[in-house]
Formats: structure tokens, sequence, C-alpha cells
């Protein structure tokens, strides 16, 4: 099941956009709508983010961590198997802090946070035996701002919205997109785990169809070095218009 055709990137007009690079790793900026490798559900004809920076950089390089397909943001990669251990090794310690805003349905509370385990969708079926429990699942959730605008919506008359900053402890499959729908508050253009009457609601009003969710910072100690890191990028330019689109119909 695809979250929507429109997430599925058939080519790429410009070279993947790195924000960081030296002899051990590199972070760059994953395009909505790219998948970071091949899987059995990937077309043939689209582009692979692994592949496409391997033939950009002319470098191999292996995955520490994912980002869903619908998902934009920053992306780490080692340039070494002993590098991308460390990292893998330091990502399950929590020791590379991760940081996320998404645009969801409804008015939040200031700061929360859930702890709900999750389980992979491959076990489903197996989800009343102990062969594969359910894993620990954490998400720390801070409101940046709120939003009411007068779009009649589940019979009010106006509609609620709630800018997030989100900060994952674990990183299971579809960990903060699952969180959110279980409190009730899916993030907007989310067509697996979020509210399709919401979705339609908003593409009519803003023509913003593709999920707001965007990995923005990346905080961690170097591996080799010890040095601190801290990456940040911007926005993609959809949830931009988003939010100025609720700031000016916003009461």
């Amino acid at each position: 099941m695809r979250d929507s055709p429109d997430f599925v990137v058939e080519s790429l007009s410009c070279p993947i956009q790195v924000i960081y690079s030296d002899e051990h790793l590199v972070a760059v900026f994953k395009p909505a709508g790219l998948v970071v490798h091949r899987g059995p559900k990937t077309l043939e004809s689209e582009p692979i983010l692994l592949q496409t920076l391997r033939d950009q950089l002319q470098q191999f390089l292996y995955p520490v961590h994912r980002l869903d397909r619908p998902t934009a943001g920053l992306i780490l990669l080692a340039k070494t198997p002993q590098v991308a251990s460390q990292l893998g090794e330091m990502f399950m310690a929590q020791q590379i802090q991760k940081h996320y805003q998404a645009l969801v349905r409804g008015s939040m509370p200031q700061e929360c946070r859930v702890d709900r385990p999750l389980l992979h969708p491959k076990h489903f079926e197996e989800r009343f035996t102990c062969a594969h429990p359910e894993q620990p699942a954490t998400t720390h959730f801070r409101c940046l701002k709120r939003f009411e605008v007068p779009w009649p919506a589940s019979g009010f008359p106006t509609a609620r919205f709630s800018l997030l900053e989100i900060r994952p402890e674990t990183g299971r499959w579809h960990q903060i997109r699952r969180h959110l729908n279980h409190l009730g508050h899916p993030i907007l253009g989310d067509h697996r785990h979020g509210d399709h009457r919401w979705n339609q609601m908003f593409y009519h009003r803003t023509g913003i169809y593709r999920m707001l969710l965007s990995a923005m910072r990346l905080d961690f100690r170097h591996p080799k070095t010890d040095e601190p890191i801290s990456l940040l990028v911007r926005r993609v330019e959809a949830f931009d218009q988003a939010l100025e689109c609720l700031a000016q119909e916003s009461l």
C-alpha cells in the first residue's frame, strides 16, 4: 500500500542537497517521495536515494537510519562500514537526537510525551502470540503554534490545527505518525495513518496534498572526533505555504 501516488518521485531534476560531508559521513536533504533504498514495493523506474547519492558522490555509502517515503528532511549516511556500525550504535543508545516538525489536526497541549509500544507490520498476523512482541516506543511533542480557521469540519464551524516540534527517542516503523494518530491528532496529508476527510478538506482549502512532516535537525557527537555537530534544514516549501495559509485565515 502506497501512501499516495503523489509521493512517488519519477525523476530528480537536480542533485541531492548535501548538508554536511567529511571523510567519515555525509548528511543530505531527502526530498519527499524518494525512498532511501530499494524494497519489494519500489518501482523499477523510480530513483533511489542511496543509489542516486552513490552516483552523485562517486562513493559507496551505508544507510544508518531511515525516513518514510513521504517524509522530507535530514538523513545521515556513513562512508565506511565501521562508521556505519558506530552511528547505528549511537542511534540505538539515543546519542543522536532527531527533531521533526509536523502540522496536525486539532489543538495539542503545550507539551506531551507518548510511551506506546508498536508492532512492525510484518508481525501483525502474529500479534496474538509472543513470537514478536511489540517494541517500546517513546515520542516527545511540543506545540509551537495553534491555529483556528473558519473552515467547517467534523460538524464544527471552525477547524483547529497545531504546529509541533517532535523528538522521537526510538525509531519504530512510522512511529511519529502512529503515535499522533493514537492521540487523535493525525498529521495533515498522511494518507496511511491520517484522517481522509481532513486531508481532503485541507487539500480543497490550500491545494496541498502531501504529508506535512519534516525531519529538521540532527544533534550528535562525531563518531571519530567527538566534536559536537548540529545540522539544521528549512521546512519544505509546501509546509511553509500551509502555515502561511493558516496564518492568513486564522481567527
